[in-house]
């Protein structure tokens, strides 16, 4: 039993100094455990700091675990730390519900959907590291095709893509608007300064 508690006193270090998000094999790796221990590891750490008395506590997030704040003292860190946290423009929040929604796309197909040229809102979220070239479509002129990073899901707060909103017969503007408040959610949640 010792020997677990030592372990998940590293696994929490770890995770603690960790900017980022940090995958299973990395934290198996750190700790020298596999990956089995470090789950179950993880599950009592997830289960310990979700207690009342913590005011934080250990996500998972686009395929690895980070420590967040809890929703309710928000306000709190934000009077310190006042993290800025880059906003993602409506039209910039209506390109990226397209690509994440109908990915592998290519930007003509981004286009016709939004009706606007979407160059410049596209290379801003490339810039971003939100979405990448993930190939070429397979027709004349080998058109590049788009898709979401794994910094997407951890900008919105998502374990996965099937963690996004349910698409139904709603508009592109309607999903913006999801996408805007999980947005809202994650600048709430995340206490780091992302300059």
């Amino acid at each position: 039993m010792l020997f677990s508690e030592t372990k998940k006193a590293a696994l929490e270090c770890v995770l603690f100094v960790s900017v980022d998000s940090l995958s299973l094999p990395d934290l198996a790796e750190a700790v020298e455990l596999d990956e089995q221990d470090v789950v179950k590891l993880l599950d009592e750490l997830i289960s310990e700091y979700e207690k009342t008395s913590h005011g934080i506590r250990v996500i998972k997030v686009a395929d690895g675990y980070r420590f967040v704040t809890k929703d309710e003292y928000s306000d709190e860190v934000e009077k310190i730390l006042k993290p800025h946290i880059s906003k993602l423009s409506r039209a910039a929040l209506e390109t990226l519900s397209i690509i994440a929604y109908r990915q592998p796309i290519i930007r003509a197909e981004v286009e016709r959907i939004r009706g606007v040229n979407v160059d410049r809102i596209l290379a801003r979220l490339m810039e971003k590291n939100l979405v990448y070239e993930v190939g070429r479509k397979e027709t004349p002129g080998r058109p590049i095709l788009y898709g979401t990073t794994s910094e997407f899901l951890e900008y919105f707060g998502l374990e996965n893509l099937d963690k996004l909103p349910e698409l139904q017969s709603v508009s592109e503007e309607e999903i913006a608007d999801d996408l805007k408040k999980l947005q809202q959610k994650q600048e709430e949640s995340f206490t780091e300064d992302q300059d």
